[in-house]
């Protein structure tokens, strides 16, 4: 089994993708995360068994519906998501200290909104 410091490198998009919605909205039913994720019931099953196998993510029985199972993160998963967050963020405040003037900086600054609304565009 691949370790799970390295495991980010390993997983999808759509994988972290998963990871960031359960840390968003606590628990969700596969169902749910498919739809979000626009893919069917079958490819979010093995996104969460590719996840399950990293122990990533944990799967509850529902308690007022035995046919349902609930998704949550694991402490794993939250550690996993949270390093690589920090990391990634440390690398990006780098690079743009590095590489932009102060007016390209200020430029960044006043385009995340508008480029914020675009990305969350449905």
């Amino acid at each position: 089994m691949r370790s799970k410091s390295g495991a980010i490198g390993s997983l999808s998009l759509t994988e972290r993708s998963v990871l960031k919605l359960l840390d968003e909205h606590k628990q969700l039913l596969p169902s749910e995360l498919a739809v979000i994720e626009k893919i069917t019931t079958q490819s979010m099953s093995q996104i969460l068994n590719h996840l399950t196998e990293l122990d990533l993510i944990i799967r509850t029985p529902s308690e007022t519906d035995k046919r349902k199972v609930l998704i949550t993160m694991s402490a794993a998963g939250l550690e996993l998501l949270y390093k690589t967050r920090h990391e990634r963020d440390e690398w990006l405040a780098k690079a743009l200290q590095e590489t932009c003037t102060d007016t390209e900086l200020e430029v960044l600054i006043k385009a995340v909104g508008p480029l914020s609304r675009v990305v969350n565009f449905e």
